[in-house]
């Protein structure tokens, strides 16, 4: 099986408030990486908890909801290991509450099968290979979904007290109170997240895609 691939818009329709009261969980050690500009990408396949248990986009914009639990520095590459526990300090488990402090709109959907693609893209991201191998290979008969994000920083960070139904091995929560004052900046200028997302087409072995 080959490669999958859509696009949607280069940015926010708005860069400012409201987007849907959406949250896609992932590691706070990914979104800290995110929100410093060293990684592109998300790669997901889905939740245990996940009614269909693969990954579905159910929305192209969202906030990042971090998660701490399942992060471990063996999983990061060696450069970004003291991240881990960085995004840790002053973290209780299970937290009580959590900080959203970037939301991501979704450029691109690259949905891939191959261990060889995959590997192609193992300087976009700062999980190890065997880490993001064992992604792939997990429910083999759903591709992996490599999903590239422009990141948009939160002026103001935002405290959301966490309710029980935002437990759980799920990837979409639907946020209890709207996040509002405060603006949206994105991460990295439109050119230099163009050149990167470029990179990534160029070592898939696409042609320069554009919109």
């Amino acid at each position: 099986m080959g490669i999958g691939f859509r696009s949607f818009s280069l940015e926010l329709h708005s860069p400012h408030l409201p987007i849907k009261e959406v949250a896609l969980k992932e590691w706070a050690v990914c979104i800290d990486a995110i929100a410093n500009g060293e990684q592109l990408v998300l790669l997901r396949k889905g939740g245990i908890t996940e009614e269909t248990r693969e990954f579905r986009l159910e929305e192209t914009s969202f906030y990042l909801y971090p998660t701490y639990e399942h992060q471990r520095a063996q999983l990061i590459k060696p450069e970004y290991q003291e991240r881990v526990e960085q995004t840790m300090e002053g973290i209780e488990l299970p937290p009580k509450a959590v900080w959203i402090t970037h939301a991501a709109h979704v450029v691109d959907d690259i949905t891939l099968h191959s261990e060889d693609d995959l590997k192609k893209l193992d300087p976009f991201h700062i999980l190890t290979h065997n880490y993001a191998s064992e992604r792939l290979q997990w429910r083999n008969d759903k591709p992996l979904h490599i999903l590239t994000v422009r990141a948009y920083k939160l002026t103001t960070p935002k405290q959301v007290h966490v309710a029980p139904e935002y437990l759980g091995c799920k990837s979409w929560l639907t946020l209890q109170k709207p996040i509002t004052d405060t603006d949206l900046e994105p991460v990295l200028s439109a050119e230099a997240f163009e050149h990167r997302r470029q990179q990534i087409f160029q070592a898939l072995g696409f042609n320069e895609h554009k919109q």
